[in-house]
């Protein structure tokens, strides 16, 4: 049996506005939900989850009829009374307040904020935390974080037989390798960006070719100079302060 999540502390997500239907303004609802009946009656009043930059953010819409065609649900919607209007809802996901549900004894049913931070036990063993949970049309993922990484784990009774939000823990009873592989992979990743040893010589050898190099065309460059000149040369610097320039190394 699939686990359920309730997304929020305090509203229910019901259903999502997938496309327009007709041209009526009606549109096609993709539902969240095993009690349509309920949570679909008319004068039911929803808010809408839409991006910040929509007309209808901030809002609230108020359910005319529910009906059904070819098995799929169709919602009217009041002030929605033509395609084009009804186009600007597409994507919108539906919300009612948890205290307009009717009370259910569901033991399989939790809500997000009840979820997040629980520790993740397998074999008695802490493996991580829950992060946060992924709602997908055909299962709920717990998505936990992981030493190495987040792992996404199917919300369902055979891999979590067990959830203690008291005590702040689930159990995991995963396929072998689903925590491992991530653990392998982060590994072999963390490996791949060290540079090897071999590497590093190499750079230090092109260095100190090219150094050499550049001492080489620097001494070719200068003229023959003639025991005189080295003598005066010689006197200019024993002339000086006494001590040495420093050597400033080739730009």
């Amino acid at each position: 049996m699939n686990r359920g999540v309730k997304p929020k502390s305090n509203q229910l997500r019901v259903g999502r506005l997938t496309k327009a239907h007709g041209l009526k303004g009606a549109l096609k609802v993709e539902l969240y939900t095993d009690d349509p009946a309920h949570r679909f009656t008319p004068g039911a009043v929803f808010t809408l989850q839409v991006p910040t930059g929509s007309k209808w953010h901030g809002k609230t819409i108020e359910l005319a009829e529910l009906r059904w065609y070819n098995g799929h649900a169709v919602a009217f919607l009041k002030g929605v009374e033509d395609r084009n209007e009804a186009e600007t809802l597409v994507k919108a996901i539906l919300w009612i307040d948890a205290d307009e549900a009717p009370d259910n004894d569901e033991p399989d049913a939790w809500y997000d904020h009840q979820l997040a931070g629980l520790r993740v036990m397998r074999d008695g063993v802490e493996v991580g935390t829950i992060a946060r949970i992924e709602h997908m049309p055909a299962q709920d993922l717990l998505i936990v974080k992981a030493a190495s990484g987040e792992v996404m784990v199917p919300f369902v009774s055979a891999i979590v037989p067990e959830v203690n939000v008291e005590q702040g823990f689930i159990v995991v009873t995963p396929p072998m390798g689903l925590f491992e592989d991530l653990a392998e992979i982060a590994a072999e990743e963390a490996s791949a960006e060290e540079p090897s040893v071999e590497d590093a010589s190499d750079v230090e050898v092109s260095a100190d070719d090219e150094s050499a190099a550049e001492v080489s065309v620097d001494d070719a460059s200068e003229e023959p100079v003639s025991a005189e000149e080295a003598s005066t040369e010689t006197s200019k610097d024993d002339a000086s302060d006494g001590t040495e320039s420093p050597a400033t190394p080739a730009e």
